[in-house]
């Protein structure tokens, strides 16, 4: 018997669907693209929406909050269903659930129900915390780090293609004849029907474990249902998530306002600031798994403390190119404040998750929930300065830029290393983690 094909793989051999763990890897970052795609498909539509609804900037600023909100609580329950379901029942679950509301946006007429749906379809950016946790299953301690940070990129790719694409059937369906007010509701259908495309590909092509499902392999969920609480006191997890909540709640954040600040301040045509906004979500293809890959290199020579002083300078970098970008008085150096920032922000991500998987081995889906929460969170709170009357969103991305330069210099003096206490059992990842 091939032990390799039920064990977590210690390559990535990421042009490969031979194996479970490969299938499942392109799977499962796939099925993050298909929910950011529907959980963002709004976002460069909203100068339409703005207009055909009537809405004033406090209930934009609201919308965009309830676009995160939901999903703080969300990934909180994700993690732990991953424990006890499996992520694959969890996916599965999520996807069916989550298609409805972006089936039943196009229904609102009023901001009331469309708030409602904006907090609704919130839930599906919970995706994230499957992805993460599906793919460190499937994946050994010494390149978890980066095959986290490529399946979190390239599912956060789907924010940069839909911020291009959905203008695109918008005008497609307006093209056919259709009105404006009529085109954006219809064009919510894409992305509903994609999810349902790829619920049934979860379901039938992969595995909770490299060995099997979690009922196959005799997983207890008695076991699983007693959520480790210690967690809550450990110091580096809270230092995780507001890392997290400034780098992804960050990109959430400029997914949302990114069309309308182009439209607004530069004065383009909704297509063309859906593809500059789709620029900065398209270098999840890369930047993100790079900051996962250089995580590991730097992990492997300088331990885990080597890898919070990655995490460290990337935020500086990313908090001084926000407030570049803030300053930006053209719309090529907004480009290239954008792109310098983005960077960053993205190598953040998978810098942060190149952290996550080795806190705490036993507890790997509370503590990928925590952090996925606290980049909603931060989402969330971003939210509430583009809400308000009185602050630019130049202002906004100004006071974001210093928060994430503070919480930097938190990261710089957290001590991220894997301490054992006297007596602990050691698991083979616990000793991988511990070499690195």
């Amino acid at each position: 018997m091939n032990t390799t094909a039920t064990q977590p793989l210690d390559k990535l051999k990421i042009f490969s669907l031979s194996g479970i763990q490969m299938k499942t890897f392109h799977i499962t970052w796939l099925m993050f693209f298909v929910c950011f795609f529907g959980w963002f498909g709004l976002a460069p539509l909203m100068p339409t929406i703005r207009v055909e609804l009537g809405l004033t900037k406090p209930q934009i600023g609201n919308l965009i909050i309830a676009s995160v909100a939901s999903t703080i609580i969300a990934r909180l329950i994700i993690g732990k269903l991953c424990d006890v379901w499996g992520p694959r029942k969890t996916a599965v679950r999520l996807l069916l659930i989550g298609s409805i509301p972006v089936f039943c946006v196009g229904l609102a007429h009023s901001y009331t129900t469309f708030l409602l749906f904006r907090l609704c379809i919130g839930i599906i950016g919970a995706s994230f915390v499957i992805t993460q946790y599906h793919t460190s299953m499937m994946f050994g301690a010494k390149i978890k780090g980066t095959a986290n940070a490529v399946t979190g990129g390239w599912g956060n790719l789907g924010g940069g293609v839909t911020n291009m694409v959905m203008p695109l059937i918008f005008a497609a369906i307006v093209g056919f004849g259709f009105t404006k007010a009529e085109a954006w509701r219809y064009a919510m259908i894409v992305p509903g029907v994609m999810m349902l495309i790829i619920a049934f590909v979860y379901h039938r092509y992969t595995k909770d474990t490299p060995a099997g499902n979690f009922d196959e392999i005799g997983h207890s969920k008695a076991e699983a249902k007693k959520t480790d609480w210690s967690v809550l006191a450990d110091w580096r997890v809270w230092a995780l998530t507001l890392a997290y909540a400034c780098c992804f709640g960050m990109e959430l954040t400029f997914d949302n306002v990114a069309s309308l600040h182009f439209v607004d301040s530069f004065h383009l045509s909704q297509s063309s600031a859906g593809f500059w906004a789709g620029i900065f979500g398209f270098m999840n293809i890369f930047a993100r798994a790079l900051g996962g890959i250089v995580s590991d290199k730097v992990g492997g020579k300088y331990g885990m403390r080597g890898k919070g002083l990655l995490l460290a300078g990337v935020l500086l970098l990313e908090g001084l190119g926000l407030i570049l970008f803030a300053q930006a008085g053209s719309m090529l150096f907004a480009i290239i404040s954008m792109l310098t920032f983005a960077l960053f922000l993205k190598m953040s991500n998978g810098a942060t998750y190149g952290i996550v998987p080795f806190i705490n081995t036993k507890n790997v889906g509370l503590i990928s929930g925590i952090v996925g929460a606290g980049g909603n969170l931060g989402g969330m709170l971003f939210g509430f300065l583009f809400k308000s009357s009185s602050i630019t969103y130049a202002e906004a991305f100004t006071y974001i830029g210093y928060v994430v330069i503070a919480v930097s210099v938190v990261i710089l003096i957290t001590r991220f290393t894997k301490v054992f206490k006297v007596g602990e059992e050691k698991s083979v990842d616990d000793l991988a983690v511990a070499e690195i």
